[in-house]
């Protein structure tokens, strides 16, 4: 009977360790792409002071989401997806994190020009963070659907996981609620996808221009 030479035998074994660590890491990236962000309560009715242009008697969703965000590329597909199904009965703002001490090219990257060139879409900055935190959101791609009596309908992401883009329950509970006509039923919420709104100083650091 005859055993693997050294060098065979040591070539097994990295090959071994190699599977190991790719099958490894590959269980580690769908854990996190599967995993969703925080979330927090959201005012029940349109709160005024968050000074955002709202249309009195139409619906309106507003997106909270961070510039540097790669996960937010999909949410922001799924929106353009949503205004077009929409047909004009729908408005939309997108608030870009915009942390004090970062200017604007900071903030205005691809992400808001991919935002920008959505029809229906209104895409302001949200400096230092407050209407964030009016709105409950710490989370980029969390979204609020408002009815056109100003109360929350919806709340939650519109992507199935992390960089996900394709039918899921979030967009199609919108859609499903966008075509009701003065229904009187509860909130509808989904997990949402992505990064926290607020980085840290050093993270900050490496994503400035």
């Amino acid at each position: 009977m005859k055993f693997p030479g050294p060098a065979r035998a040591g070539g097994w074994a990295v090959g071994v360790m190699w599977l190991v660590v790719v099958t490894g890491g590959m269980a580690l990236l769908a854990r996190h792409s599967l995993t969703p962000g925080d979330t927090r309560s959201a005012p029940a009715s349109w709160p005024e002071a968050a000074h955002l242009p709202r249309t009195p008697g139409r619906p309106v969703l507003v997106m909270l989401a961070h510039p540097h965000c790669p996960c937010t590329r999909a949410s922001l597909g799924e929106l353009e997806v949503l205004m077009a199904h929409a047909g004009g009965r729908l408005d939309a703002v997108v608030l870009f994190a915009a942390p004090p001490g970062t200017g604007r090219d900071w903030t205005r990257g691809p992400l808001w020009g991919m935002a920008a060139a959505i029809p229906g879409v209104t895409v302001l900055e949200d400096r230092g963070g407050e209407r964030a935190r009016l709105f409950g959101a710490v989370t980029s791609g969390q979204s609020l659907l408002y009815d056109a009596s100003g109360r929350l309908r919806f709340q939650g992401g519109m992507t199935q996981a992390r960089g996900h883009r394709g039918d899921n329950p979030g967009r199609s509970a919108v859609e499903a609620l966008l075509r009701e006509e003065g229904g009187m039923g509860g909130l509808s919420e989904h997990a949402v996808y992505g990064c926290a709104l607020e980085d840290t100083p050093e993270a900050r650091a490496q994503n400035t221009p």
